[in-house]
């Protein structure tokens, strides 16, 4: 059982730390006593628009093209209900868990606001799902990014309705099985309150969300696995002085430059200017300014995508206080689709100086190393196919980082007639994320190996990552398969090993 303190959704104080206890801790989640108010509020207020008969919206009207159909007031339940059922139609392989359990957690928070004119039972049933373990199943493709994620989103509120299917107790079941064996009823949607479920971003800020949480390893893991390469290759520190630093004056070069700093402290493999070299290869002198920029890409999407998390984004918006109700476009994913796509670029660029440095490692021209990290060259690959695999990934991310966000399409007979795509945007940028960590895991195994034929004691916080490494994977002393080794090293990427150990001896700055 989850003995966290539970979670409290207002609809304003979300972060990225309390979406990854949720998504991947199942802390569980509370609505704030005074949310419900909101909610409360705004849900008299489209009473009363449907009582009077006033022709709002996606409350009295039909939806996209049909906006100017009035519909009659004993058919507003229907109208929800249809809406979610034909709105139900996506396509391609269903999202994992993770992406699911965030797109439940920021749909809930959104209406939380209380913007949206949605009972707080319905809400209250769309946590019950979440805290339960009750997830739907959710075809990835289908979004065009506006009018928020309309198909995902369908197929998250289809099981509220006892319809559709649901991933539970670790099998996939009609969602009233799924609800019964819960305890749970299913929930009858009201005017509005369709279209509350649907209209948002959530699908596509949920993969953005997810990915800001894996940036934030690969962004110090690079420093760190940077760090070993520089120390294996006896590279000149010189370029990471921090007066070089503070005169260009960028915040993510400069914390990058003390990171690098701190981990090849103590080191007897760097050299000075004219030792070896005059100065080294661009792969290892400009890491801070390389790395540095993906950093604060790092630090806008952030900005941008905690802001959407806490955002009220389907259509229309009910502001009871002023007797409002605006009708616009905050379900329009742009600011979205373009972090997501300035996300993935950024990421992408940490693997493509990392597989420049993996080159360095195992060419014998460029690292004075036995070639290909192997004592038996001839009989022995040793390292050479990794680089080639590294080569794969990083040409394959300059394909998925063609922006998604340039493109649109018209919809609903040209009434939507500009979108985002920001759900492909952020189904990419999860590639991209998965490759750029196995590009970084194929340099830590290089390094690693490069380091073992220095001889000498690296510094404090490369000899942590590299004794790390050697726990799980000995060194290379005949060829053998290299899949699982490179898996071994994403696993300590992926699940923070790398940097939350390093960290404990050296200090490392996002």
């Amino acid at each position: 059982m989850n003995r966290q303190p539970a979670l409290v959704l207002s609809g304003e104080a979300l972060t990225l730390e309390d979406f990854a206890d949720a998504v991947f801790h199942r802390r569980p989640v509370v609505l704030d006593p005074k949310a419900i108010e909101r909610m409360e509020s705004s849900r008299r207020m489209v009473e009363r628009l449907v009582l009077e008969k006033q022709i709002v919206y996606g409350i009295t009207t039909g939806f996209g093209k049909f906006s100017d159909t009035v519909i009659k007031c004993d058919q507003s339940a229907k109208l929800q209900l249809n809406l979610i059922r034909s709105h139900a139609c996506g396509v391609g392989e269903p999202l994992p868990e993770e992406a699911v359990r965030g797109m439940m957690l920021l749909r809930a928070n959104a209406l939380a606001k209380g913007f949206s004119g949605i009972r707080p039972a319905v809400v209250q049933r769309l946590v019950d799902l979440l805290n339960r373990g009750i997830h739907p199943c959710i075809p990835s493709q289908g979004s065009l990014g506006a009018s928020g994620d309309l198909a995902p989103l369908a197929h998250m509120a289809l099981p509220l309705l006892g319809k559709g299917e649901v991933w539970y107790r670790g099998e996939r079941m009609p969602s009233d099985q799924a609800l019964r064996l819960a305890g749970l009823s299913p929930v009858q949607l009201e005017a509005k309150e369709g279209l509350a479920l649907i209209n948002g971003t959530q699908m596509m800020t949920s993969l953005a969300a997810l990915a800001l949480v894996a940036s934030k390893r690969l962004l110090l893991s690079a420093d760190i696995i940077g760090a070993m390469t520089l120390e294996a290759l006896g590279g000149i520190p010189q370029a990471f002085h921090p007066l070089l630093q503070k005169v260009r004056g960028h915040r993510g070069q400069i914390v990058t430059a003390d990171n690098l700093r701190s981990l090849i402290r103590e080191s007897q493999l760097v050299s000075r200017p004219g030792q070896k070299r005059v100065q080294d290869a661009y792969s290892l002198r400009c890491m801070p300014q390389v790395h540095g920029a993906s950093k604060d890409a790092f630090r806008y999407v952030e900005s941008v995508i905690t802001r959407e998390m806490n955002a009220a984004t389907d259509n229309p918006l009910l502001f009871p206080e002023e007797d409002l109700v605006i009708s616009g476009g905050n379900f329009h994913g742009q600011p979205v689709a373009l972090a997501a796509d300035f996300l993935a670029i950024a990421l992408a660029e940490l693997a493509n100086i990392s597989e420049r440095r993996t080159e360095r490692l195992v060419n014998p021209n460029l690292s004075g190393l036995p070639p290909f990290l192997t004592r038996r060259g001839g009989l022995h690959s040793g390292y050479m196919i990794l680089q080639y695999v590294a080569a794969s990934l990083v040409s394959e991310n300059k394909t998925l980082c063609h922006p998604a966000s340039v493109d649109s399409i018209p919809s609903s007979a040209n009434q939507e007639d500009h979108v985002s795509m920001g759900a492909i945007g952020a189904r990419k940028l999860q590639s991209v994320v998965h490759n750029v960590t196995r590009v970084l895991a194929i340099e830590y195994l290089c390094a690693a190996q490069a380091l073992e034929f220095a001889g000498k004691t690296p510094g404090l916080g490369t000899r942590i990552a590299h004794r790390l490494l050697r726990d799980r994977v000995p060194p290379l002393t005949e060829d053998r398969e290299g899949t699982p080794d490179i898996e071994e090293a994403a696993r300590l990427i992926e699940e923070g090993v790398l940097v939350e150990k390093v960290r404990q001896a050296v200090p490392l700055t996002l």
